[in-house]
């Protein structure tokens, strides 16, 4: 079921706030950014509780410099020094991390106005970015589709371009299992099955080394305790396409996550350069009070021929997902 409300206005335009019901599980979603605003699940006690940061104003979104919940593209992460290598042509970029372009440019897909269109149990926001839009070259038309299930969020990209061009999105959803307003992520549990990582050197960017996390503080195969440690890296799916990569755990509230994809890698993300900021209910936050995972191409990719490519052909559609199920131990 999908129920709209209004969310307040932005550039003297209204913004609605939508919501999917299914079981136990609530989602609410705005189209400035194709955003997830919210994801409220039972904790073990049956206390309703958010699972996700977010605001409570369509123009805390507008200013924010965190993508709370936001789909990313063109491109998730970094491109070095704001160039995109593409055939025998280099396509200078929007610089907005220093010299280099961080998640799609200055206004990245999570900064723009998507159409939208509810269907029973899902939400298909629509977007077309055209030839050029900070820099990336084709006419990209993209749909990302939000569909719910009593203990399930999946998230289906689509896009087709009119050219040669590259693409990677995702979704930077900051998780608190504990509830959004309970502090930090300290004293989670996470399991992620990932053999290899690309370590990063100047500026966040990867070296271009693919290494085995066996023996590492990146050796997070088996359960892990956060307590501290400080993430915001790639690593490299082993796991099967669409079969769970990662568990997310929270002790307190009991609940679990478990995250699926046909993306070749994630970024682990723990949060500690967030911005101080205000969110939902009057609740403050700031560093480690939430965890991403965002399935995506490696950072850099371009760059790095034996990469996984993110190259999207004229004419060839990309399709990707992610999924979040969420359950109780």
């Amino acid at each position: 079921m999908v129920k709209t409300a209004s969310f307040g206005s932005l550039d003297g335009k209204d913004l609605p706030l939508l919501t999917l019901s299914a079981g136990d599980l609530e989602v609410e979603l705005i189209p400035y950014g194709a955003a997830i605003r919210s994801i409220r699940f039972p904790d073990r006690d049956g206390k309703r509780l958010d699972l996700c940061l977010g605001y409570d104003t369509p123009q805390e979104y507008a200013i924010q410099d965190a993508c709370l919940g936001g789909t990313i593209g063109r491109y998730a992460n970094r491109i070095a020094g704001a160039s995109l290598p593409l055939g025998e042509k280099v396509w200078p970029l929007a610089s907005n991390e220093g010299k280099n372009t961080l998640h799609g440019g200055t206004e990245g897909f999570h900064k723009k106005w998507w159409d939208y269109a509810p269907g029973e149990d899902s939400v298909t926001f629509s977007l077309t970015s055209p030839h050029g839009d900070e820099g990336f070259p084709g006419t990209l038309k993209v749909e990302v589709t939000y569909a719910l299930t009593p203990d399930s969020l999946t998230i289906s990209y689509e896009a087709l371009s009119d050219a040669d061009t590259v693409a990677s999105l995702t979704n930077h959803a900051y998780f608190n299992l504990s509830g959004q307003d309970s502090g930090t992520v300290d004293g989670h549990i996470l399991t992620l099955h990932a053999r290899e990582y690309t370590p990063s050197g100047k500026d966040n960017l990867p070296t271009g080394e693919i290494l085995p996390v066996a023996g590492t503080p990146f050796d997070l195969t088996q359960p892990t305790l956060l307590s501290g440690q400080v993430f915001d890296h790639n690593f490299v799916l082993n796991t099967p396409a669409e079969t769970p990569f990662a568990l997310l755990h929270s002790p307190a509230s009991g609940v679990a996550v478990e995250f699926s994809t046909n993306l070749p890698g994630v970024q682990l993300y723990t949060a500690d350069f967030l911005t101080p900021r205000p969110g939902k209910g009057g609740a403050l936050y700031g560093p480690r009070q939430g965890l991403c995972l965002e399935p995506q191409f490696y950072p850099d990719a371009p760059h790095h021929p034996h990469f996984p490519s993110p190259l999207l052909r004229a004419g060839d559609v990309y399709r990707r997902r992610i999924s979040f199920r969420f359950l109780h131990l």
